[in-house]
């Protein structure tokens, strides 16, 4: 079955600012989905890692790229497709509280 990657970008106004029925709803959906055997994680803080012409690994702590939202969290999910992944994603916590999940397609090396 396909896989997907999920990013969660939110913040904590967003969030407050979401019933709180709807948020248990979406916290019950990734409940849910851990269940079935998702893999999720809260994200933290980021490394980026280079190794120019395999001869000195460089590290940095920070995001490479930058949102007007933070990472909230990651999730790798299987769906049949694309409409089906963003279905599953459309009811999480990020999407329903004001921020937003993007949905990539992982094809497997």
């Amino acid at each position: 079955m396909p896989k997907f990657v999920t990013i969660g970008y939110g913040d904590r106004k967003g969030y407050d600012r979401t019933d709180k029925a709807v948020r248990d709803a979406a916290h019950a959906h990734d409940a849910q989905l851990r269940e079935a055997g998702v893999v999720m994680g809260i994200a933290g803080t980021p490394v980026q890692v280079r190794n120019p012409d395999a001869r000195k690994v460089e590290r940095k702590t920070g995001a490479f790229m930058s949102s007007s939202l933070p990472v909230a969290g990651f999730a790798l999910i299987e769906a049949a497709n694309l409409a089906e992944a963003v279905t599953i994603a459309s009811k999480t916590p990020c999407a329903v509280a004001h921020g937003i999940v993007e949905v990539w397609p992982l094809e497997e090396a």
